[in-house]
């Protein structure tokens, strides 16, 4: 019978989770030690996948679903008709070590529902964390949510104990905050993000001088931004993440499309959820501002405030800077070949180790993998301007989304041929 209303638990709560994005790779470094339980050696978690191509997962769940606040884009909101539970301190302690011991999972990722304050919330998820630690010697990956308007206190007991901490924002404007959840403010979310970041920034300095000092929250602070529930375009999507990268450290801020749950005429309407591909394309132009040294300013502007849903945004600032372009990738530096629409980050360090021995040539770069029937429209071999002056920015989009559909027919066809079809 106790097992019987667990598992009731667990299907509202995991469903209820299933609304925070905010879980990804950890990057911890949280090592297994005196025969403990658990490994999250740099690896991600949440069905993510690690740089050696392995899948890991966590159980991801929800403490509470019970919420004293009323945001209107939230499934677990106090208004909302939905089923509630509550799991106790020791249930998910015991899900999370019962689940483990199957191999199901690698970690946990607990978020919750605010119960009667901050406060009692947080010191609930902080006593999980720290049983999980100390009782069962469990080195596994913890991402913890840090409720906003928790004490100090509890925010750096939390850290001692999680590998992961993140508040998440939620809305992209304090406008659109004060307009779906009016009893919340962004200072509150500020606060223990300036917190965190002192407090993980001073423990890596002090582990610099003693090796044995205590970790605290070793794979960062995160944040997650509803997007679409209200009208802010993606230049302000994206200028808020780069100041929490910029000011926060923030090591990752995740895009959750708005799913219409239930009709509140501040909300879009039932049935016209935000399209997949926006998320994608603020995730590829997030990449782009952390690894490949682009500019907010540069992948959206005033004039155009908003990402091009139908190509990538790396080819779309290519496509209006054409005057940057064909470039040869034996004489370029690392930083414009990153640039090149059809080039990874890796492909551009392999470029520019190759070059080192020989000029590269079309055929090289296609060997190592390259996006070659995209990157070509923007390299120079023989012939430095030719392609610049046969072609215009709409002429090589054009070309580009040809070949991007026939490669997706031929797979489908080759799919189908495969089982007779």
């Amino acid at each position: 019978m106790v097992h019987e209303r667990v598992m009731e638990k667990l299907a509202i709560l995991s469903d209820a989770a299933k609304y925070d994005v905010s879980c990804s790779s950890g990057q911890s470094n949280r090592k297994n030690k005196d025969k403990g339980l658990g490994n999250s050696s740099g690896s991600g978690i949440c069905h993510s996948y690690t740089e050696d191509g392995r899948c890991v997962a966590l159980l991801k769940i929800l403490l509470t679903n019970h919420c004293i606040f009323d945001c209107a884009y939230c499934v677990s909101r106090k208004s909302n008709d939905v089923k509630r539970a509550a799991f106790t301190v020791q249930e998910v302690v015991d899900l999370t070590i019962g689940f483990y011991r199957r191999n199901y999972i690698e970690g946990l990722f607990l978020s919750s529902g605010i119960f009667d304050n901050p406060d009692f919330t947080m010191e609930r998820l902080v006593r999980i964390a720290k049983k999980l630690r100390l009782e069962h010697n469990f080195n596994g990956y913890i991402h913890l949510k840090a409720i906003p308007g928790a004490s100090d206190e509890l925010l750096k007991e939390a850290g001692m104990y999680a590998d992961r901490l993140s508040v998440n924002v939620e809305m992209p404007t304090e406008q659109s905050l004060k307009l779906l959840a009016p009893e919340k403010n962004h200072s509150d979310v500020m606060k223990p993000m300036h917190y965190l970041k002192n407090e993980i920034a001073g423990h890596k300095e002090e582990r610099k001088l003693n090796f044995k000092a205590p970790l605290f929250a070793p794979a960062g602070q995160s944040t997650q931004m509803v997007i679409g529930a209200t009208k802010e375009s993606d230049l302000e999507i994206l200028g808020m993440a780069d100041y929490f990268y910029q000011q926060m450290n923030m090591r990752r801020v995740y895009y959750s499309g708005y799913v219409p749950i239930s009709y509140d005429n501040r909300l879009p309407a039932i049935g016209t959820p935000v399209p997949i591909i926006r998320e994608n394309r603020l995730y590829q132009a997030d990449w782009l501002i952390r690894y490949y040294g682009f500019n907010v300013n540069e992948i959206v502007g005033f004039d155009q405030p908003n990402l091009d849903l139908d190509i990538d945004p790396k080819l779309g600032w290519a496509l209006r800077n054409l005057n940057q372009f064909p470039v040869d990738i034996n004489t370029a530096d690392l930083e414009l070949i990153k640039r090149i629409p059809g080039i990874g980050f890796l492909s551009a360090k392999k470029i520019v180790a190759a070059r080192k021995f020989k000029k590269l040539t079309a055929t090289d770069l296609q060997k190592m993998g390259i996006a070659y029937s995209r990157a070509k429209y923007f390299l120079a071999f023989a012939s430095p301007f030719q392609l610049q002056k046969d072609f215009t920015a709409i002429q090589i989009k054009d070309h580009i989304l040809d070949a991007q559909k026939s490669k997706y027919q031929n797979d489908f066809s080759n799919q189908l041929s495969l089982f007779g079809t």
